[in-house]
């Protein structure tokens, strides 16, 4: 009983912003910084040229930007992110844009700044697979980086932990402040249109979005279980299926989970307990225009399809059908928003991004037999 009286009072809060105790939205501030990874030209230049460069990664294949390009939203447009040559990744790849508001990277927060992020990705079995040695090696045996390095971080010879911290000073820079949505927080109320004035106010009210997404980064950072349902793509591809067995094995899940389970358990892998099951951190709303598919696993491609879903209370919770227990959060339930309401949140959602952005690959300094 007391299990169905809080589903009833978050349901009941659900039509108030009021109700509830969390950020309201605002435009977004500057972005942050950390005490021991100041901007500068000098880092910004050389994390540019780091982020194009495969030598961060194993077989010199594939760069921070083959996953997160420039021409599709700072991520790669697949429902899943590729892999490393000879795995595919388990997850959707997220934009890099506005990703240094983040307090928790990853859909499972396992990273808690860009500088980590960065060497996570180029290591990883199935991201980049760089080797840490051979990798800074390389840098070694390029004369231009050699300078860089010395003049953005004083050191004679490139060292890998500032390259990570190169590549989080150029992703601070990638930034989007200027939204419709921005502007017209900030005062110049002809910047939304009517319907989307209309969405901002299902979105903080009848919608309940802002509960979750909430504040000026438009996310509580916090972890759900949604009932989303799952890609299909893992039972038609087998490279799929081998890298989503080597994740289980890799974060330790007990033998019947790894024999019997398919679905992505989400937060349960760092925390390791049955309340976490299926659970992954609130994304944040910007810059959604050109980062589709949506979700962990990619399984929407359009935001209508992603309103449609809320609308219908979510999913079937996988958690419970494979452990007899739920996580699915109380928070979704049936919101009865018509036709003309659900365009309205998508067009708010729009607002939420501004001009696309966009950059060259820079060409890169070559390799010299180093005397």
């Amino acid at each position: 009983m007391k299990r169905v009286a809080l589903a009833l009072l978050l349901v009941a809060a659900a039509g108030s912003a009021e109700a509830a105790d969390f950020p309201p939205l605002g435009p977004l501030g500057p972005v942050p910084v950390p005490d021991d990874n100041k901007i500068t030209p000098e880092k910004v230049e050389l994390g540019k040229l780091l982020y194009f460069d495969p030598r961060l990664g194993g077989d010199m294949s594939t760069s921070c930007a083959d996953c997160h390009a420039p021409d599709k939203g700072w991520q790669d447009l697949q429902p899943i992110c590729r892999g490393y040559p000879g795995t595919e990744h388990w997850r959707n790849c997220q934009t890099i844009v506005n990703s240094a508001y983040y307090s928790q990277l990853f859909w499972a927060g396992s990273s808690t700044s860009l500088e980590a992020q960065a060497p996570s990705a180029a290591r990883g079995a199935v991201a980049g697979n760089g080797e840490r040695d051979m990798m800074e090696e390389r840098l070694a045996q390029v004369p231009v980086y050699i300078e860089m390095f010395e003049a953005a971080f004083g050191t004679k010879r490139p060292l890998l932990r500032d390259a990570w911290r190169a590549i989080a000073t150029f992703e601070r820079t990638l930034v989007q402040r200027d939204t419709p949505f921005d502007q017209y927080m900030l005062g110049d109320k002809s910047a939304l249109t009517a319907q989307q004035i209309e969405g901002k106010e299902l979105f903080e009210g009848k919608a309940g979005c802002i509960h979750c997404h909430n504040g000026a980064f438009l996310t509580d950072e916090k972890y759900y279980n949604l009932g989303l349902p799952e890609n299909e793509i893992f039972e038609e591809s087998e490279l799929h299926q081998i890298t989503f067995r080597f994740e289980q094995y890799a974060k330790g899940v007990p033998e019947d989970i790894y024999r019997s389970v398919k679905t992505d358990l989400g937060l349960y892998y760092r925390m390791k307990d049955r309340e976490s099951m299926g659970k992954f951190r609130t994304p944040t709303l910007r810059y959604l225009e050109y980062s589709s598919p949506y979700m962990h696993n990619g399984v929407f491609f359009d935001l209508i399809e992603v309103v449609e879903f809320y609308n219908e209370g979510g999913g079937e919770d996988a958690i419970e059908r494979n452990f007899g227990h739920s996580t699915k959060t109380p928070l979704l339930q049936p919101l009865g928003l018509t036709d003309a309401e659900m365009e309205a949140i998508v067009a708010f959602l729009e607002s939420l991004t501004g001009d696309e952005i966009t950059m060259e690959a820079p060409e890169l300094p070559k390799d010299a037999v180093m005397k």
